[in-house]
């Protein structure tokens, strides 16, 4: 079931942005051996940066985030309607 706010948490959620970010150094990764010739890239350096950004998006998932509303206060706002 999804969540009644579901495109606030889209724009306020860290957690979606970092796994955006990860998502879009994982690519680049993968265009690596293409631009290999005319830009000096250390090796893994975009596998360390996809890496580090999941573990950011791993931590945000679990902190509390400011202006979200939690799920629980949702439910119950949802059931005095």
């Amino acid at each position: 079931m999804f969540i009644a706010n579901k495109w606030q948490v889209l724009k306020r959620a860290w957690s979606i942005r970092w796994i955006l970010l990860a998502g879009l150094l994982s690519g680049l990764e993968v265009f690596l051996p293409i631009i290999d010739g005319y830009f000096e890239i250390p090796r893994g350096l975009f596998a360390a940066l996809s890496g580090g950004a999941t573990c950011a998006a791993f931590i945000s998932r679990i902190l509390v985030q400011k202006g979200m509303i939690d799920a629980d206060q949702q439910d119950h706002a949802d059931e005095a309607r």
